[in-house]
């Protein structure tokens, strides 16, 4: 297994920049997620790494040895693909052993592998089969045994769950982080566009966007201490709240005034002296709560009701900006057209320096 380092790595198409100025470091045994808005250049990512897409400027390390002229079947790679990439007139068997095939590698070794793979992932009463009379669970399983007997230094998966239902994505995630735990020292790097999929499978988090790296880390320090407006936006579903607000006071704690005439103290020393514009206050759906008090940090009129029986969102629209999400649990019972004020607990609070978003207070 391996340590995979990108120093300033770039993408260029033509005089088109895609990724600039990429640097990250990924430790043996760890499970990385991509993940970002269409378009920021996850899989792009990817395939520069698995050598599918040359590397414009900066370099690739695996192990400590430059990789950026090495042909893809020699870096020691396994790739998952989105559509499962099965070869329709082999069988499950014949499907998981054909690289080895290729590489000579001795019948018995082979079938020692495949056998152990399959067991694994569940397919050794599959391995018969024809992909047809898979279902695409099973499918996709095959797809990642594929890539388990090359033993390969590092596994690249490329939205393997895309393609499957909602019940199948969930038991093929389980199944993913199963055998993670399987292969401790296998290092994997996954691209997504689904946050349960990142948040439960990672070890770490990078978040990309504008062809570049917006923060990496753990899935709880991106929810609970997102570097900037972006982050804090991308990460969590419903997305966090973004309320513009007045800088009143500041020092060991800041005093702020929120629209509708709303305040709140939060725990977050500035150095702004003066009265300013250009802060915004980040709330998460889940941390603002129903309240009857003069201090608050919202107060509006709900427009709309999701009634999901374990929790309830609230959606009240704003003028100027994306609507304000409340997730309220259980069944709840107000009506549309209904005022209600809620509550967040200062530290739950994030404030953001709109004059330089990548500043965050906190």
């Amino acid at each position: 297994m391996a340590n995979l380092k990108l120093t300033n790595a770039a993408k260029v198409y033509g005089n088109v920049p895609v990724l600039t100025d990429i640097n990250l470091d990924i430790k043996q045994g760890e499970l990385i997620v991509f993940v970002g808005p269409s378009g920021c250049g996850k899989s792009t990512l990817l395939r520069m790494i698995a050598g599918l897409e040359k590397i414009s400027s900066g370099s690739l390390e695996i192990d400590g040895e430059r990789m950026n002229e090495v042909p893809p079947a020699k870096r020691g790679i396994a790739m998952v693909f989105q559509s499962y990439a099965l070869y329709p007139h082999l069988t499950v068997r014949d499907n998981m052993s054909f690289a080895l095939k290729i590489a000579k590698i001795p019948a018995a070794e082979i079938t020692e592998v495949v056998d152990k793979a399959a067991a694994s992932l569940q397919l050794t009463e599959y391995l018969d089969r024809l992909p047809k009379a898979l279902s695409g669970g099973q499918r996709q399983r095959v797809a990642i045994g594929r890539a388990i007997v090359r033993d390969p230094k590092i596994f690249l998966f490329d939205e393997p769950l895309s393609n499957l239902d909602a019940a199948l994505r969930v038991a093929t995630r389980i199944e993913i982080a199963q055998l993670k735990e399987k292969m401790p020292d296998s290092t994997m790097i996954y691209v997504t566009h689904d946050q349960v999929e990142a948040m439960t499978l990672a070890t770490r988090i990078v978040v990309l966007n504008k062809r570049g790296i917006e923060q990496v880390g753990t899935p709880l320090e991106l929810y609970e201490k997102p570097k900037n407006k972006f982050v804090a936006t991308f990460i969590g579903s419903p997305a966090m709240n973004i309320l513009p607000a007045i800088v009143k006071a500041s020092g060991a704690q800041t005093s702020l005034e929120l629209e509708n005439g709303a305040s709140a103290i939060v725990p977050i020393a500035t150095t702004t002296a003066d009265v300013k514009l250009n802060f915004s206050v980040g709330a998460r759906p889940e941390d603002m709560v129903v309240t009857q008090a003069d201090d608050y940090i919202y107060k509006g009129k709900i427009s709309y009701i999701e009634a999901l029986g374990e929790v309830t969102l609230l959606y009240f629209n704003s003028d100027d900006a994306d609507p304000v999400i409340v997730k309220i649990p259980g069944i709840q019972h107000f009506k549309r057209g209904q005022e209600l004020k809620f509550s967040v607990a200062p530290e739950k609070l994030q404030l953001f320096d709109e004059s330089d978003i990548s500043c965050k207070y906190r």
